[in-house]
């Protein structure tokens, strides 16, 4: 089932979620909804927060090539264990900030622990596009957005023009 995403600026988007104590058979549609949601935006990463849930889940997929069987990725409770000194700028964007984008400077490589839909520890390096979703979606759950990490005259620009589209919205 396909789910609101919040837009910024919301309360709910800036709060620390809380771990996922044990996976329910309501967390795991949650995260098919979260990934259903995720794919018709269309992005490559969606955290619980967005859909108003302060859990501490996150999807992704970031396969973009032309035909490249997709790789849906859930994670409960992911946590980053170690960081490369190396770094990587992209232009990122977010499903609760639409049509806005910053650069953000995040370690180029990270390797993260996580419990899969099946309640499985899992452990893996992610670089690239990978590496900066799974630290953008993360930083989500701990309350923080990509535009935390821009100079603070482009976050405001940016918020500004947010609350004119959720006003915009609201009369639509």
């Amino acid at each position: 089932m396909k789910r609101d995403i919040l837009l910024h600026p919301d309360p709910r988007l800036k709060k620390v979620c809380a771990p996922v104590a044990d996976l329910s058979d309501e967390l795991r549609r949650l995260a098919d909804d979260m990934l259903e949601t995720m794919y018709d935006a269309p992005g490559i990463g969606l955290a619980a927060p967005q859909v108003g849930v302060l859990s501490r889940l996150i999807v992704l997929d970031c396969v973009k090539e032309e035909g490249a069987a997709p790789r849906p990725t859930v994670m409960f409770n992911p946590e980053v264990l170690a960081v490369s000194e190396k770094t990587n700028v992209y232009e990122e964007g977010c499903l609760s900030i639409p049509e806005q984008f910053g650069e953000v400077t995040r370690p180029a490589e990270v390797e993260v622990a996580w419990i899969d839909r099946e309640g499985r520890a899992q452990t893996a390096g992610f670089d690239g596009l990978w590496a900066t979703c799974v630290q953008h979606e993360i930083d989500h759950l701990n309350g923080k957005l990509f535009i935390d990490h821009l100079k603070p005259l482009r976050r405001q620009m940016i918020t500004r023009k947010m609350v004119k589209l959720k006003r915009e919205r609201a009369r639509a």
